[in-house]
């Protein structure tokens, strides 16, 4: 008979195994692959023009994206966590759209709204503006798919805290920026943290609706996850993997300050 020690080993056993086929393995083999030829091949592998531009526009979508849904997820969380009205739940809803929606599909909308033959396509031919295949599509795909991350993360801590803090302050002559600057902004800092950095890495890493809508030009409109999957198309292995090394080791260290976030908010 099975006791439940056994069971719990067993369940772990389970984890571990399922953990280290899809996770562990996969990292371990990304690694081996960008060094296992010796540092210098590594940065050999990345020391080009198209790497070096693939990782500026990445750089400077994120730079874009990050504090636009900061603000938004900010005034979002604030709406909902300190009202009650209706359609506060279909709003929650529609906040929660970039996680049910397929980045592709998001991708797709954007073509078919901004594109050459799209809703506003006549008009921004007419005014000379470029949205798809450039930098501004780029910035609005990224800036859907991690849309939700600081509202979610906001918006639990100022339901949690209440308003009895704020209401003190405001009794005490407090205007509305003093209250949310002094009295706000401490309270859920830990949780605005977390919520940005899960977007960084959510816009560092997106490739599904990034790639629909930049036309993935190597040089150009690529970004450093379209890069890694032009240069293995094109037998360009070390640069593949040392690319991916470069955005995997940014995904263990968003982990890492994950953790730490999490370890902040429990004291």
């Amino acid at each position: 008979m099975l006791t439940k020690p056994k069971i719990s080993a067993i369940l772990l056993l389970i984890a571990l195994i399922y953990l280290s086929l899809l996770l562990f393995l996969p990292a371990i083999a990304i690694f081996y692959e960008a060094f296992h030829q010796g540092i210098n091949v590594f940065l050999t592998s990345i020391d080009q023009r198209n790497f070096w531009q693939a990782t500026i526009l990445t750089l400077i979508v994120t730079a874009i994206t990050v504090p636009l849904n900061t603000i938004f997820g900010l005034c979002a969380a604030w709406v909902i966590g300190r009202n009650q009205f209706r359609g506060r739940t279909l709003l929650l809803s529609i906040i929660d759209l970039p996680f049910s929606i397929s980045p592709v599909v998001a991708g797709l909308a954007i073509v078919l709204l901004y594109g050459k033959n799209g809703w506003l396509g006549g008009l921004l031919a007419s005014l000379n503006i470029q949205i798809l295949f450039a930098t501004p599509a780029i910035v609005l795909a990224t800036a859907f798919v991690t849309m939700p991350f600081v509202a979610r993360e906001v918006i639990p801590v100022l339901e949690e805290i209440g308003e009895e803090q704020e209401t003190a302050a405001r009794t005490l002559g407090a205007n509305d920026w003093q209250v949310f600057y002094r009295v706000t902004l401490p309270n859920i800092r830990w949780g605005l943290l977390y919520g940005i950095l899960l977007t960084n890495a959510r816009a560092l890493g997106e490739f599904g609706a990034v790639a629909v809508v930049s036309g993935s030009i190597v040089g150009r409109t690529a970004t450093l996850p379209i890069f890694v999957e032009q240069a293995y198309k094109n037998y360009q292995a070390e640069a593949a993997f040392g690319s991916a090394a470069i955005l995997a080791s940014i995904a263990a260290l968003t982990l890492i300050f994950k953790e730490i976030l999490e370890q902040k908010t429990r004291h």
